[in-house]
């Protein structure tokens, strides 16, 4: 960092200094300009010459003034303007009073808006402009007078473009903070998207599994002393549920891992290819399910695929749960368009409302939150005759996608 720019900071840290030797800097130009002689017999001369007392009175209140002109600027300009225009009025040759009062009319244009730059500005400059011209001891067409108008308009300039580059520089701070914090915002958006995800992931998994293997308990426990075999079976099935519900939670957990952790999921995540199994494991259950597709050949995004799988998970869990030991369960899967629709329908008693019997669970909510997150619809709700109904509508393309094809075309 050069002398200059340390110097400037070291000011700029304290701003009453850098005003005391602004102050003083004023001051003595006022004085170096007292000596000049502007109306000599051969023009301009530059003889030394001792400005009278009033003269150096009112450059000293002046200056003296400046010292403060941060903290009362439109004080400042008063003083600093009546002492101009006193000098204005009575001094012959005149003295560079009027330099302090430019530069409080710059400090009040830096620190006031716009409309009260124009209104102190034009008004310091008629006041000046006026004594000097009517009451002062010039012509009134004299350079000075002149001089005072150019000044004072000057000084008022000044201030307004350093007020307005002050503002311009503070917006790109605040957009650059606002865009910070956007940024933040979005990312921990991202993480409780990230979370209510695997959250629902958990829900299917625990919910499906934990149904199928009291269930399949339960079977067990009834047919233990009559029937071993049977329960052995049922055992059986107990057993590769709860495998599947591990092996599931491990992959979904395994989301959660840091970079560094030793293991990480490998087994991609469930979809239509696997519904011959899923729709085998309630099978077991001892639920009657049919499946009719008419989705052949059609290749889903991995977020659509997983929703279409979950949907149905759910929904048979649902039906498994509350529509009764007899309800049996229709699931199609039909690509029609640019969609793919999912139902699942049973003709068990159901609620009537399309609630759980129980009155809690998140079952339906959860379908409809991953359903909206794919960008698709979902209708639920009881059916004409008894039974429920759940239909689903996801895009086959993903907007990725999407967009994909689009450039591809272009």
């Amino acid at each position: 960092m050069s002398t200059l720019a340390r110097a400037r900071c070291t000011l700029g840290a304290h701003p009453s200094a850098l005003d005391t030797a602004l102050a003083t800097a004023v001051l003595v130009c006022m004085l170096a300009g007292s000596f000049v002689d502007p109306h000599g017999p051969e023009g301009v001369s530059w003889e030394l010459r001792t400005p009278d007392a009033l003269s150096l009175a009112l450059m000293a209140v002046g200056a003296a003034a400046l010292a403060f002109r941060r903290r009362e600027p439109m004080a400042v300009l008063a003083v600093t303007g009546c002492a101009s225009v006193v000098e204005s009025v009575t001094g012959e040759p005149r003295a560079p009073v009027v330099m302090c009062a430019v530069v409080a009319l710059f400090t009040v244009a830096a620190s006031a808006d716009r409309t009260t730059t124009w209104r102190v500005g034009l008004l310091t400059m008629t006041v000046l402009t006026g004594a000097a011209m009517l009451a002062g001891p010039l012509p009134w067409y004299a350079q000075e007078n002149l001089a005072v108008f150019a000044w004072t308009g000057i000084g008022a300039t000044a201030g307004d473009a350093v007020r307005s580059h002050r503002a311009f520089v503070q917006a790109i701070r605040d957009r650059a903070e606002k865009a910070e914090r956007t940024r933040e915002e979005e990312a921990r958006r991202r993480v409780a998207e990230e979370r209510l995800r695997i959250a629902r992931d958990l829900h299917d998994v625990v919910a499906h599994h934990i149904a199928l293997v009291n269930v399949q308990a339960g079977v067990a426990s009834h047919v233990m002393d009559k029937r071993p075999d049977q329960a052995k079976e049922a055992l059986a099935h107990v057993r590769q549920a709860s495998r599947s519900a591990l092996d599931e939670l491990r992959a979904t957990v395994g989301l959660l891992r840091q970079s560094g952790d030793p293991e990480a999921p490998t087994e991609p995540a469930p979809g239509l290819a696997r519904l011959g199994e899923l729709v085998g494991t309630f099978h077991h259950a001892g639920l009657h399910v049919e499946v009719a597709r008419a989705d052949q050949g059609t290749e889903l995004p991995a977020a659509v695929d997983l929703a279409a799988y979950r949907i149905i998970q759910e929904a048979l869990t649902n039906v498994r749960k509350h529509a009764g030991e007899r309800a049996k369960a229709e699931v199609s899967v039909v690509r029609v368009g640019p969609n793919i629709e999912v139902t699942v329908l049973d003709d068990g008693p159901g609620t009537g409302d399309g609630a759980p019997a129980d009155g809690g669970g998140h079952g339906l909510l959860g379908m409809r939150e991953r359903v909206t997150a794919v960008r698709g619809t979902l209708t639920t709700g009881p059916r004409y005759g008894g039974g429920f109904r759940v239909h689903a509508i996801l895009p086959v393309r993903s907007r990725t996608d999407a967009a994909d094809a689009v450039e591809d075309l272009v």
